[in-house]
């Protein structure tokens, strides 16, 4: 049970991390974002070219990923997402989840054009296992999990310390309410897209070692975050750290229990049920859109 357990907490980590930027650009934006995977992507990307081309030091690797995931994300939604807004005041929730789905297959095609189709890895970050009781951890799932958390952490305080944290949170609260009160939608908007492609951006660099890069890896990464948010209802940052957790720890114990071919049939039939059950989420209110 510990070892289910220990090893639930860390595929859920991961899950946390992918989610909360999934969910963050929905409660803010109402962007159903399908090109999330892909930021996951460029992340592993960086990292392997930061360690395997580049030979930067390990912290390095971590910031290079983020920020490229900053960056890249802010231009998408400068030049995509900001002339979409001032152009589409009715059927955004439609539009833009096109303009996604249009972005991911770009994305893919582009990093089949440019990079090969090959896988990119490394073998292994640190080497070294960690023994708990009758399970061995590999110094690398640990450093994933460990980098998830602190990520995570730094985004909490940063959403609950500071100034733009706060107008985000106001923002996904009520727009017009923020913009009465003086929060320059734009901006917000715009940064919290590119914090969000961040956080997908760190959760494909923190798994390099186990997962190698390669143009279509976005596709699962992405389908679990939508498991997670879908569970706790669309928008809800808060919850989805239980959501990430919970998902995790449902499909370590349903692959030890029924098989590995088995965790996606339950964990799809647990959100079909609650989608039944709560359209809304576990911990969801109903959205406007």
């Amino acid at each position: 049970m510990l070892d289910l357990l220990i090893g639930g907490l860390l595929r859920g980590g991961m899950y946390v991390l992918m989610a909360m930027g999934l969910s963050l650009v929905f409660g803010v934006m109402k962007i159903p974002n399908f090109a999330h995977g892909e930021f996951y992507m460029i992340g592993a990307y960086l990292a392997f070219y930061s360690i395997a081309v580049w030979s930067l030091p390990i912290p390095l690797v971590f910031i290079v990923a983020a920020v490229g995931g900053f960056i890249i994300g802010g231009i998408i939604e400068k030049t995509v997402f900001y002339p979409l807004r001032k152009r589409s005041k009715k059927d955004w929730v439609l539009n833009s989840f096109l303009v996604t789905a249009g972005i991911s297959f770009i994305l893919i095609n582009q990093a089949q054009a440019t990079l090969g189709v090959e896988y990119k890895g490394v073998k292994e970050i640190l080497a070294g296992a960690l023994k708990i009781g009758t399970m061995s951890l590999s110094y690398d799932r640990i450093i994933g999990f460990f980098i998830a958390m602190t990520t995570l952490a730094f985004f909490w305080l940063f959403l609950k310390r500071t100034k733009s944290g706060n107008a985000i949170w106001a923002v996904s609260e009520d727009e017009t309410g923020a913009l009465l009160m003086g929060i320059d939608l734009n901006k917000i908007q715009t940064l919290t897209f590119s914090l969000s492609c961040m956080l997908a951006s760190i959760a494909g660099a923190a798994l390099l070692s186990i997962i190698p890069a390669y143009p279509t890896m976005g596709v699962q990464p992405l389908m679990k975050s939508w498991l997670v948010v879908i569970l706790v209802g669309l928008g809800n940052i808060e919850a989805t750290i239980i959501g990430g957790f919970a998902v995790g720890l449902i499909e370590t114990y349903a692959t030890y229990n029924f098989g590995a071919s088995w965790q996606d049939v339950i964990s799809l039939t647990l959100i079909i049920m609650v989608l039944i059950l709560k359209p809304s989420g576990l911990f969801g209110k109903r959205q406007k859109v």
